[in-house]
């Protein structure tokens, strides 16, 4: 009995002091353990002892496994011990390595630090005069890009801005094939304005249509397409036809340069040096039918009288030239006065009666001679009177028109001096058109007159020498009486 006691209480022993053999309560390993205890395996319960003596066979065997076990447990928890430490040494090997490393990278850090030090400076040394080719390419670009897109020649030479807008915007060193293609843009520009050319191209006509028509090209200076002048459109990159053309003189040259072939020789053309400056000013200068609205009521009453009164000097000027050649055929035949010419009547007097004497004579040629120059000097004065007052009507039109001028000052102000320098030169308009009136129906006026007086001149004459010779036959027959 006491022997069955006393293996049941080694039995607990065992089973209670299997768990602290791996670990005690309370305390970390002195180390990580490399891998776990393999657990005990778990035995299947046998049949019931039927009598003492089972049981304690039981008991004996069960105490054998135990110690099986534990001594096999025992052996893994040396196994364990050793592969940690030679976990430890490896591990501590490692770490000695890594050490030995990262002082071979810190020295090779600071190296690299100082070789991109001296690398820097390398840098800023070759970048300084490469920086300022740099710029010099970036501002040449841009300047090109702006000459090109506003220049005539692009209507025929296109593309060639987005390489220029890209090397202008480029924030990086150009390159040999960028540098060569500035270059070329340039080159090809210069050699372009110094030729004639003719080309197809799309033009913006009058009324807002495209259309593919040729066109030739002078330089940079101007385009024409038959008798149009065109303009370049940058917004657009296309020609358009100019709203407004310029005179007919100048449009003729145009059509000149596009219907001469290619061994026409030298052909007259208008040109403008100033692509386009001069020809823009130039359409905007009115036109003479432009000038005429601009002098108003004013200017077309001096139109309208001027027309009248140089249509009457015309008729009175054609009059007395035909008048004064008939004169002049009437003074070679005295003896056969005719009844349509001044002459002819005045001598018809002297035939009508040739035994009167020479105060009768002398009082019916004056009569004749007065009756005579009334007709030659008919209507010479709407000539004078136009001639005068013309003049005045303008000052008036100046004067009503300088009015509105500084009423219009009055609202607006004189920022503008467009604005009082329009209002002006429309004031000027009537004074302008009195003055061309005036000066054409003085002179008139003083050519009828001028002929007029010779053929009074004529008549005088003429009546002067019938009354000497009326007189000088009175005093023949008197001595003859005597």
């Amino acid at each position: 009995m006491n022997g069955l006691i006393k293996h049941p209480l080694l039995l607990a022993a065992l089973l209670v002091a299997a768990p602290a053999m791996g670990q005690a309560p309370d305390e970390a390993p002195a180390e990580p353990p490399a891998a776990a205890p393999t657990p005990a395996p778990k035995v299947a319960p046998g049949p019931p002892p039927k009598s003492i003596e089972d049981l304690l066979e039981q008991v004996r065997q069960g105490s054998a496994r135990l110690t099986d076990e534990e001594e096999a447990r025992e052996k893994e928890f040396i196994a364990a011990k050793a592969r940690q430490a030679e976990m430890l040494a490896a591990a501590q090997a490692e770490e000695q390595r890594l050490v030995a490393r990262s002082g071979a990278l810190e020295l090779q850090y600071e190296e690299n630090e100082k070789k991109a030090v001296e690398l820097a400076d390398t840098l800023r040394q070759r970048m300084g005069t490469s920086g300022e080719l740099f710029g010099i390419v970036r501002q040449v670009a841009g300047d090109t890009r702006g000459h090109v897109a506003g220049s005539l020649i692009s209507a025929q030479l296109t593309g060639r801005e987005a390489p220029l807008a890209e090397l202008g915007e480029s924030k990086k060193l150009p390159t040999i094939d960028e540098l060569e293609g500035l270059w070329f843009i340039l080159l090809q520009e210069m050699a372009a304005q110094g030729e004639v050319v003719r080309f197809k191209a799309e033009i913006i006509g009058d009324d807002g249509q495209t259309t593919e028509s040729e066109v030739v090209r002078v330089g940079p200076f101007n385009a024409v397409s038959g008798d149009k002048f065109l303009q370049w459109l940058p917004e657009v990159s296309k020609l358009s036809v100019l709203g407004r053309q310029p005179p007919e003189m100048y449009r003729q040259t145009a059509e000149a340069l596009t219907g001469a072939g290619a061994d026409a020789g030298n052909v007259r053309f208008a040109v403008d040096p100033s692509r386009g400056a001069v020809l823009s000013l130039l359409v905007q200068t009115p036109e003479m039918e432009e000038r005429l609205e601009q002098g108003g009521v004013v200017g077309y009453a001096i139109l309208a009288l001027g027309a009248v009164a140089a249509a009457w000097g015309l008729l009175r000027l054609l009059y007395l030239l035909v008048l004064g050649f008939a004169v002049g055929l009437q003074r070679r035949k005295p003896a056969t006065p005719g009844r349509w010419n001044p002459l002819g009547r005045v001598l018809r007097a002297y035939h009508d009666d040739p035994r009167a004497d020479v105060e009768t004579l002398e009082r019916r040629l004056d009569d004749a001679i007065t009756r005579q120059s009334g007709r030659l000097e008919r209507g010479h004065w709407v000539v004078k009177v136009v001639s005068v007052v013309a003049p005045l009507m303008g000052l008036l039109g100046t004067v009503t028109g300088m009015i509105q001028t500084f009423q219009a000052i009055t609202l607006f102000g004189t920022g503008d001096p467009k604005l009082m320098a329009g209002g002006i030169s429309e004031a000027l308009v009537t004074t302008m058109l009195g003055l061309v009136v005036a000066i054409p129906l003085v002179l008139l006026h003083s050519g009828i007159n001028n002929l007029a007086r010779r053929v009074a001149d004529v008549l005088y004459e003429q009546a002067t020498g019938l009354i000497a010779r009326q007189a000088e036959n009175a005093e023949g027959a008197a001595e003859a009486g005597v």
